[in-house]
């Protein structure tokens, strides 16, 4: 693949406004964009293993992965989905706020459902240029026999696209920072922007930190998996406690076996819930579950008045709950909060 350049095909005229009038709101709300995207893209991707299009590896999982990077003043959000070739790339990202989703669903229409396929590629992608001086994308799609493709741009109308090296099917997107936004590489805030808007997304998602050391932890031996690093076996002996009997006399009395123990690479810990308690059936669920989900979200040591549990099917689909909160004085209110 030769590198080609072009300028960015603007179906809205007005979208670098709104993109701009988002600068100036919600500044973080790029981090729920990109994520989104991903797991959009790893939606399609399950659709065609369904309807047999598509077969994954032994063994595989899906994820989204999130790397901050200090030092290079970058963020990286990468996913196991679809992907894109040449032709998706120049048409689901250089025409903005055109809908991929849209265009997904119609091709496969008699085959699958499109209650989960919702992304819409472009608008959502371009937020990034909020906080991002330049973005790069390296993905490669699913289809048999496709290139890797290499597509970047510097916020302006014009992109350069070529032939990549990514070796994996997924999309990997680099944001350079700029200058006023280097917030956003520090791993504590990812965190707490990623907690903020993707806690209950349906794809596990983990956050790295580039170069950081290696972090460590012990299991007993009997809990090894296969993914797991081994670093050191250990061995712990027995502890014995001395005991007085009732004649006065002490023996050695084993108070802990010995121990078979393995220091592991830490293992990595998704920061969301993709079981969150309202996909569950409302009997299924039970009154300690319905408070502990109600304090672990809302951060709130006092029980609720009540809840309702949806579990609607029809006219239309819609699961959640509703919690409402205990008001202890007459003029005392609590700010709404929705979760998602």
């Amino acid at each position: 693949m030769a590198v080609k350049k072009g300028n960015l095909s603007i179906n809205n005229e007005n979208i670098f406004t709104i993109i701009k009038k988002w600068v100036y709101s919600d500044h973080d709300i790029f981090v729920r964009e990109m994520i989104s995207n991903g797991c959009d893209a790893i939606t399609k991707l399950k659709k065609l293993d369904m309807i047999g299009e598509y077969s994954y590896p032994d063994d595989f999982e899906n994820k989204i992965k999130v790397i901050v990077d200090p030092e290079k003043k970058t963020m990286k959000f990468i996913d196991t989905g679809i992907g894109m070739d040449e032709a998706e790339v120049e048409e689901y990202i250089t025409q903005i706020a055109f809908s991929g989703a849209a265009d997904f669903i119609e091709k496969y229409k008699d085959k699958a459902t499109d209650d989960q396929i919702i992304g819409h590629f472009g608008l959502g992608f371009y937020s990034a240029f909020m906080v991002a001086d330049s973005v790069h994308i390296d993905t490669l799609s699913y289809k048999k026999d496709a290139k890797p493709v290499h597509w970047e741009s510097d916020g302006g109308t014009e992109y350069t696209i070529e032939e990549g090296n990514r070796t994996e099917v997924g999309t990997e997107i680099t944001l350079f920072l700029n200058e006023d936004c280097l917030e956003f590489c520090n791993e504590y805030r990812a965190r707490e922007i990623i907690k903020k808007y993707c806690s209950f997304m349906p794809v596990p998602i983990f956050l790295e930190k580039a170069n950081a050391p290696e972090e460590y932890e012990t299991i007993d031996a009997a809990d090894k998996t296969d993914k797991d690093i081994v670093i050191e076996e250990i061995h712990e002996e027995a502890k014995f406690e001395e005991k007085e009997k009732e004649d006065g006399t002490k023996e050695k009395v084993e108070v802990s076996p010995a121990k078979e123990k393995l220091k592991i690479v830490k293992r990595p810990v998704a920061l969301n819930d993709t079981h969150p308690l309202w996909t569950k059936h409302p009997n299924d669920c039970t009154k300690e579950e319905y408070l502990d989900f109600y304090r672990k979200v809302f951060m709130d040591y006092k029980e609720p008045l009540f809840w309702i549990h949806l579990n609607m099917d029809y006219p239309f689909n819609l699961k959640g709950i509703l919690y409402f909160p205990k008001i202890n004085m007459e003029y005392e209110s609590i700010e709404g909060t929705i979760k998602l």
